[in-house]
């Protein structure tokens, strides 16, 4: 018997690779001589830095960098088995996780750390950059993360503006000439799940700002400033931003991205699913598991487990697709129309949330053990 595990994290319980480990001890209870491939899976959010790292056997590079706070952060970013790819998400440095309620201003909120955690990359030698957007505390364009490279924006006086979100309607120029030569050298793979416009009712600042504490009279002056952002850019650098899908993502660092490097857009799973060799590890399984700390009828739209789903429905929809999830949700009987064979979820008795937190492996273990022992009933009747 072949078997391939390949869940996301399950969120402040256990990394992708812990899900997969305790779906091995459950399944080796049964089938003591199967052979197990274990692909730990992301989907372009939080964990895809270590799933990377974890698939590939790369190391995770600890650095000091700029928070969104103007204050110095811990953060990270993976460097990925082969030695040339780096795999970022923006909220290690830019995140909203830096914040708390009460302090949060994404007038003042800056993506400067993700050009600098950019730049001890390149540092590295590394030419290829996967980028997780997702969980940031600002919305400022990627006005930040471009300063840090080396873009110089000014003012009708010349001098440099003030970064944030707040400040983008002062931008006169926007001067290239001193990027880090580096970044032209350099693909940018941007993991992207919205298709949200940097402006307008479903851009960065009207359907995120108000989760980053814009308040309403905020979220019409950061919209009125990335169009006017958008503008400046297309003026200097002949390069439209304003209405590109997916450009509002973390609060208009998708379109920051797009303007000052090469950058391509894409489903983050998809980026896992590529660079884990997932479809490869896939042939000849007699069964694929795969899940995350949640499942409902969401999880259609881009979330790890849809990709695995659909990964195996290429390979063959003859292999049985096996969710695990911490929480099943509502209208979970859609996915069955999507590649889907069974869902399950790992709680045994009622508890509270830090119970089922802290009992995640022994959860997830026990149950696949009896997915398990249900698989060879069905063996041995054949």
């Amino acid at each position: 018997m072949k078997f391939v595990l390949a869940p996301d994290s399950f969120k402040e319980s256990m990394t992708a690779m812990q899900v997969a480990d305790s779906m091995e001890k459950g399944l080796k209870r049964v089938f003591a001589e199967c052979e197990i491939v274990k692909v730990p899976m992301a989907d372009g959010g939080e964990g895809t830095v270590q799933s990377l790292v974890d698939a590939t056997g790369g190391e995770r590079i600890h650095v000091t960098v700029t928070g969104p706070q103007h204050t110095p952060v811990q953060a990270e970013f993976g460097l990925l088995g082969d030695g040339k790819t780096a795999v970022i998400e923006i909220a290690s440095a830019s995140g909203i996780g830096y914040t708390t309620p009460k302090n949060r201003n994404p007038l003042t909120a800056t993506s400067y750390g993700t050009g600098e955690l950019i730049k001890h990359a390149l540092d590295r030698g590394v030419r290829k950059i996967i980028i997780g957007l997702g969980g940031s505390a600002t919305n400022d364009g990627g006005q930040g993360m471009a300063c840090a490279l080396g873009v110089v924006f000014t003012d009708s006086a010349g001098e440099n503006v003030e970064l944030g979100g707040g400040f983008l309607d002062k931008i006169a120029h926007v001067n290239i000439q001193d990027i880090d030569p580096r970044i032209a050298e350099t693909e940018f793979l941007i993991a992207c799940d919205v298709t949200n416009p940097l402006i307008g009712p479903n851009g960065a600042s009207t359907v995120f700002g108000p989760q980053k504490g814009a308040s309403s009279d905020m979220v019409k002056t950061l919209d009125n400033n990335l169009h006017h952002y958008a503008q400046q850019i297309e003026h200097s650098l002949g390069i439209k931003i304003a209405e590109i899908e997916g450009g509002g993502a973390a609060g208009g660092l998708g379109a920051g991205f797009i303007a000052f490097t090469s950058a391509r857009l894409q489903k983050g799973v998809d980026i896992v699913i590529n660079y884990t060799d997932l479809i490869n590890k896939i042939k000849g399984a007699d069964a694929v598991f795969t899940g995350e700390g949640g499942i409902d009828f969401q999880t259609k739209f881009g979330k790890t487990p849809y990709g695995v789903a659909q990964a195996v429905k290429k390979v063959s929809p003859r292999i049985p697709v096996i969710a695990i999830a911490g929480c099943v949700g509502d209208d979970i009987e859609s996915l069955y129309d999507e590649n889907f064979t069974a869902i399950f979820g790992i709680l045994r008795k009622v508890c509270t949330l830090e119970e089922a937190l802290e009992q995640g492996q022994a959860g997830v273990a026990s149950t696949t053990e009896n997915i398990a022992r249900l698989l060879k009933l069905g063996i041995e009747k054949v």
